[in-house]
C-alpha cells in the first residue's frame, strides 16, 4: 500500500488567507482535502504586503488552524502571488537538436525553454514562470510536445510571467518565518485557471477574470496555452467601499449588504418591489430602508462596469481580442457579486459564466465557492508540477523553532551548536 502524498497551499489575499492541506492517492489519482482554514487577512493592501508582522500573524493563524484539522504539521507549501507588479511577455528560443539522427529528448526541450527564458529584465524584477506555448520542429508548427519526434532545429515560444523581486521576497519571508518552506510562488491567475477552466475552453480561447479583494487577475488562453497575464489594481473591496460611502455605513455593514444582496433573489410575483428587508441581508437595526435599484444600478454596477472595461483594455493590449470565442470565466470572491454576469456581457460582448472549483473531494463544504478557486488551483498545480510536497513533523521545523528563541550568552552559543547539526 503506497503512502499518500501531502500537498499544502497557502493563498495570501487582500481580504482572506486560506490554507489547504490535501492528501493525494497516487494509485487512484485522487485528491482529498483533509485540512482547510480561512482567516481574515491583515497587513496586505492590493495583494501586496504592507506590514510584515501583521501578515505573519494572519498566516500563522490560518496555517495552525488547518494543521489542527488535518493532524499534520506542514513543512512546505505552494503560495499564491498577485498584485499590479505582475507583468507578462511572450518570448522565442531556438536550439539545434543535440543528436539530429536520434529523437528530440527532454534535455533538448529544457535547453530551448532556457533559450526562450533569456529576456532582458531590470534588476528589480524576477521571472516567476516560464510556460511553453508551443514548439516548432524544423518547419512543422503548432507542436505541443516535441519529445520523441525527429528533427534538427527546435524552436519554442514561451509565456514569461515576471514580478517584483521585493514583493516575492516579502511573501516568501512571511511564510518561512512560521517554519514553512515555500516550494513555489504561483501567479494567482495561473492557479485559478487550473481549478475552474475546462480543456475545451482553453483550446477554443478563453479569458479568465479572477476578481479578488484588492486586485483582479486577467489571464488569456489561446489554443490551449497561456498567452497573456496581467493584474488590475481594483477588486471586490472597491465595491464594498463604494457601498459604505454611498449608504454612509461601516465597511462591515457594507460587506454584509454586498454578500446578502447576491443571495436574496427577486420574487417574480413582486416585480415592482424595490425595497429590501434589512433582515434578509443579515443586518440589524443599523439600516432602515434599502432600495434594490439604488444598490445594484446606482452603486455596484458602475464599479463592475469599470472593472470589465479595464479587462477590455487588457484584451485589446494583448492582441488576442478576437481569439477568445469561449468567452469570459469569472471567479474569485468578486464573482459572487450581484449582476456580475450581466455587467461582463454588456461591457465585453462575450459569453460569460461564473467559474466554480471542480474536482473537489474530502472536506469541501467550505470551499465550494469561486472565492477558493486559487487555493484549490494551487493544489492541482502542485500535483502536476511537483512529485508531492513534503509535509509532517521534520527536523527543519525544529530548526525554525530554535531560530526564533531569543537566547544570548553561553546558552545562545550552545543553541548555535545544536542548530549546526540540524539540516
Amino acid at each position: 500500500m503506497s503512502k499518500n502524498k501531502i500537498i499544502s497551499a497557502i493563498d495570501i489575499g487582500t481580504t482572506k488567507i486560506t490554507t489547504l492541506i490535501s492528501s493525494v492517492n497516487e494509485e487512484e489519482d485522487k485528491i482529498s482535502v483533509i485540512g482547510v482554514s480561512s482567516t481574515d487577512s491583515k497587513g496586505l493592501r492590493k495583494s501586496q504586503i504592507v506590514d510584515i508582522d501583521e501578515a505573519i500573524e494572519s498566516i500563522t493563524q490560518s496555517v495552525e488552524s488547518a494543521e489542527r484539522m488535518a493532524g499534520y504539521s506542514i513543512s512546505s507549501c505552494l503560495t499564491s502571488i498577485s498584485g499590479s507588479h505582475i507583468e507578462s511577455v511572450n518570448s522565442k528560443g531556438v536550439v539545434a537538436v543535440a543528436q539530429p539522427d536520434d529523437e528530440i529528448s527532454d534535455h533538448d526541450v529544457n535547453r530551448v525553454i532556457e533559450a526562450a527564458r533569456a529576456v532582458s529584465l531590470p534588476s528589480s524584477r524576477e521571472i516567476l514562470h516560464v510556460i511553453p506555448r508551443d514548439f516548432k520542429v524544423d518547419s512543422q508548427e503548432g507542436v505541443k510536445d516535441p519529445v520523441g519526434m525527429s528533427g534538427i532545429r527546435l524552436e519554442a515560444e514561451g509565456h514569461i510571467i515576471t514580478g517584483s523581486s521585493t514583493a516575492m521576497r516579502n511573501i516568501s519571508k512571511c511564510v518561512s518565518e512560521i517554519g514553512v518552506e515555500v516550494e513555489s510562488l504561483v501567479f494567482t491567475g495561473l492557479a485559478s485557471s487550473q481549478a475552474v477552466l475546462t480543456s475545451t475552453e482553453k483550446e477554443l480561447g478563453v479569458v479568465l477574470v479572477d476578481i479578488g479583494g484588492g486586485s483582479t487577475s486577467v489571464t488569456i488562453f489561446v489554443e490551449g496555452s497561456l498567452s497573456y497575464s496581467a493584474v488590475l489594481p481594483v477588486g471586490a473591496k472597491n465595491i464594498t467601499n463604494d457601498l459604505a460611502i454611498g449608504l454612509r455605513v461601516s465597511l462591515e455593514t457594507a460587506e454584509k449588504i454586498k454578500l446578502g444582496l447576491s443571495k436574496v433573489s427577486k420574487n417574480p410575483d413582486e416585480e415592482d418591489a424595490d425595497e429590501l428587508n434589512p433582515k434578509d441581508l443579515g443586518l440589524g437595526d443599523e439600516v432602515n430602508k434599502l432600495s434594490r435599484k439604488t444598490l445594484t444600478e446606482g452603486i455596484i454596477r458602475p464599479r463592475l462596469n469599470e472593472i470589465f472595461n479595464m479587462v477590455g483594455e487588457e484584451l485589446k493590449k494583448s492582441g488576442f481580442g478576437g481569439a477568445t470565442p469561449a468567452g469570459v470565466v469569472i471567479t474569485g470572491g468578486g464573482a459572487l457579486t450581484t449582476g456580475v454576469i450581466d455587467s461582463c456581457k454588456r461591457s465585453l460582448s462575450l459569453p460569460a459564466r461564473v467559474g466554480f472549483p471542480k474536482g473537489l473531494s474530502g472536506l469541501v463544504d467550505e470551499i465550494k465557492s469561486p472565492a477558493f478557486a486559487t487555493s484549490w488551483g494551487l493544489i492541482q498545480y502542485g500535483l502536476k508540477n511537483y512529485k508531492g510536497v513534503k509535509s509532517g513533523p521534520s527536523l527543519k521545523s525544529v530548526t525554525n523553532i530554535l531560530g526564533k528563541l531569543p537566547l544570548k550568552g553561553t546558552l545562545g552559543k550552545g543553541l548555535k551548536l545544536i542548530k549546526s547539526f540540524l539540516p
